[in-house]
């Protein structure tokens, strides 16, 4: 066990975050408990038994708790991130405590190596036990709306770009810290800087494949069919010359989706949509460009406390 016991200024770095480390298992093991009671309430799938009013409520409130805790996940990067930025590293820097640090043998690539490394620790067994719990209850309802495996919030809790989120967090907020040395600042900055990489990826992920398309000729029917799990990214018409139209072309004309235009030489219906395979490779792709990020940022970390305490 003493092997395992951190020494140095990753002892101190435990020691003077032990609160909110103790809070990590505690909320791990609430959830996990949350999960293991909803689940409980719930008949096993496929029970040829009549859905009872509780069964009823016990599934709606199962959902809007899954819901819930999808979109809650969303905001763990950017707790991750304020937390190092502000208490971890700004706060230090700002009273001058660090100062402490480099009085005990310790440099000052060790005082800032001790407190990413915790972090990093913590918010990597962190996150990805959150990401087993929800999974765990996501598969109940994973086919219901706004839980598919598409959308914002159970995407983020159930794979691994949630861990690469928060290593991401944690470089960032070693970093903004080290620039705004002030506390409240900087974690404001972080959670800021960490929601834009939200966005922005969220907005962009489904750009990282190639769409598969289906085609159909047109017969007056609903388009072209889809496997009922795949995400939807667009729909319309194909003319005879094979331009696309879009969907949308034929009501605007006559009022109905069924009945188009001679004049639009209407020939076939497609449909984009990515498949659920597509969702680990996307998972894998989004994951890679979160952990060059992470190093592009602790390099730069690095260097910048070198270069202001050589």
């Amino acid at each position: 066990m003493s092997a395992l016991t951190p020494k140095g200024p990753y002892w101190v770095a435990v020691r003077q975050h032990r609160r909110t480390l103790w809070a990590v298992p505690a909320l791990v093991a609430a959830s996990l408990a949350g999960v293991i009671v909803l689940r409980v309430r719930l008949r096993e799938p496929g029970s040829d038994q009549v859905l009872r009013t509780n069964d009823f409520w016990a599934e709606s409130l199962f959902r809007l708790c899954m819901e819930y805790a999808g979109n809650a996940l969303l905001f763990l990067p950017l707790l991750v991130g304020a937390f190092v930025a502000g208490p971890m590293v700004a706060r230090e820097l700002e009273s001058g405590t660090w100062r402490l640090a480099l009085t005990q043998s310790t440099t000052a690539k060790a005082w800032l190596g001790s407190k990413v490394l915790v972090a990093a620790a913590v918010s990597v067994a962190g996150s990805a036990a959150l990401v087993g719990i929800y999974r765990l209850g996501w598969v109940r309802v994973s086919d219901t709306w706004q839980l598919t495996w598409a959308d914002r919030g159970p995407y983020e809790a159930t794979g691994p770009v949630l861990v690469a989120y928060c290593l991401l967090a944690v470089a960032l907020g070693a970093l903004v810290g080290q620039l705004v040395r002030r506390t409240l600042v900087a974690m404001a900055v972080t959670g800021f800087v960490m929601g834009l990489v939200l966005l922005i990826l969220g907005a962009l992920r489904w750009s990282l494949l190639p769409v598969v398309t289906a085609t159909t000729p047109y017969t007056g029917q609903p388009g072209p069919v889809m496997p009922p799990s795949a995400l939807m990214m667009d729909i319309g018409f194909l003319d005879s010359s094979g331009r696309r139209l879009s969907e949308n072309v034929c009501f605007a004309r006559t009022g109905r989706f069924d009945k188009c235009p001679a004049d639009l030489n209407i020939a076939g219906q497609y449909a984009d949509f990515h498949p659920v395979s597509h969702y680990w490779p996307t998972q894998f792709i989004e994951t890679s460009i979160l952990l060059a990020l992470t190093a592009a940022a602790l390099y730069a970390a690095f260097r910048l406390v070198h270069a202001r305490h050589p």
